[in-house]
């Protein structure tokens, strides 16, 4: 049997109104998904969330030798929260941002609970809020005897 080449062959490929079909409904399908997939923080985000919970704390530490009394900074590492003790200063760190504090037990005589305080003379009771993004961890320390205020990058193995 001999086939003819309008028998064996047929028309190859899209026309153009199935290709425009095809990109409008990506298209949509897109418009609809992107806006409802959550977005993690950026790294500027991530350093910008260290640099505003250190100024944060150096302002409160400022405020307790200008007022001369005690400043109290509130820790709050379930909610992601820094609330300032001076100003009602608030930084929250976006829930991807893995939040943790090391605060001393006892500070001045007193429990300190979830606060790092600020006396007047500068010194501290201390206390380290680490945030980690993507394996990079950046934390920020008060010295206890100094009152300073750091961000320190920390390394992981």
């Amino acid at each position: 049997m001999i086939l003819r080449h309008d028998e064996t062959c047929g028309e190859a490929g899209f026309t153009l109104l199935e290709v425009v079909c095809i990109v409008a409904i990506v298209a949509l399908i897109a418009a609809v998904a992107l806006p409802a997939m959550p977005r993690g923080a950026s790294r500027a985000q991530f350093y910008a969330v260290a640099t505003a919970a250190a100024a944060l704390l150096k302002a409160d530490r400022v405020a307790a030798m200008r007022g001369g009394e005690t400043v109290s900074t509130a820790i709050d590492p379930i909610g992601h929260v820094i609330r300032s003790g001076s100003g009602g200063r608030v930084v929250t760190a976006p829930p991807d941002i893995a939040f943790s504090a090391l605060l001393a037990e006892s500070c001045g005589g007193r429990d300190a609970g979830s606060t790092i305080s600020f006396f007047p003379s500068g010194l501290s009771c201390g206390g380290t809020i680490s945030l980690s993004r993507l394996g990079e961890t950046l934390e920020v320390r008060v010295a206890w005897l100094t009152g300073g205020v750091e961000i320190v990058p920390k390394k992981t193995f």
